[in-house]
């Protein structure tokens, strides 16, 4: 199976923009971004709940704690939300009403949750239909660990960050391109 490509800054907000073109903008620009600012797995993003995000004030909370039922190796892990992804989580609890906490997070077109299989297809419908044929679900999370190691976050904070309890699993993530060479080599 191929690996799912690692998106440049023109593919991601070429994504974006694709989704304002969708009947759910807000909620599927919110799923795009939690996978590119959390490096979330599509069964993770699936199985979020409204109150693992938002707390008892309706606020976006500052990290959130996968359980173990959430996440692929059944450990819970912490997830840390920046700036720029709580101000998209809090643009859409405006747009979806938010009130029930034991809610999904997100809701699929016939009102309920998703599945890991439907959130992936939603990932691939989005990426083919602007063109990148090469993204899947798990961009988002290449993508995430990579930019986070070209900006020189250490392995070790990587791996805890997506969940990985092997660094070595965590390095295959980081994809490596001839700008990062050349600009290695110039630090000599």
């Amino acid at each position: 199976m191929a690996q799912a490509s690692t998106l440049s800054d023109a593919e991601m907000k070429k994504a974006l923009r694709f989704c304002n073109t969708r009947r759910y903008v807000t909620r599927d620009k919110t799923i795009l971004l939690l996978s590119l600012h959390t490096g979330l797995r599509a069964k993770e993003i699936a199985a979020l709940r409204v109150k693992d995000i938002y707390n008892e004030d309706g606020l976006v909370r500052s990290h959130f704690t996968l359980s173990a039922e959430q996440t692929k190796g059944a450990r819970t892990r912490t997830v840390f939300v920046n700036k720029a992804l709580k101000q998209q989580l809090t643009d859409y609890a405006k747009w979806r009403y938010i009130k029930v906490v034991e809610a999904p997070l997100f809701q699929s077109q016939k009102g309920g949750h998703f599945s890991a299989n439907t959130m992936c297809q939603l990932f691939l419908n989005i990426y083919k239909a602007c063109g990148l044929s090469t993204a899947s679900s798990h961009s988002g999370r290449r993508t995430f660990i990579t930019r986070l190691a070209n900006k020189g976050v250490g392995v070790r904070v990587l791996a805890e960050l997506a969940g990985h309890s092997s660094i070595s699993v965590t390095q295959r993530y980081i994809d490596v391109n001839d700008e990062q060479l050349a600009q290695a080599v110039e630090l000599v």
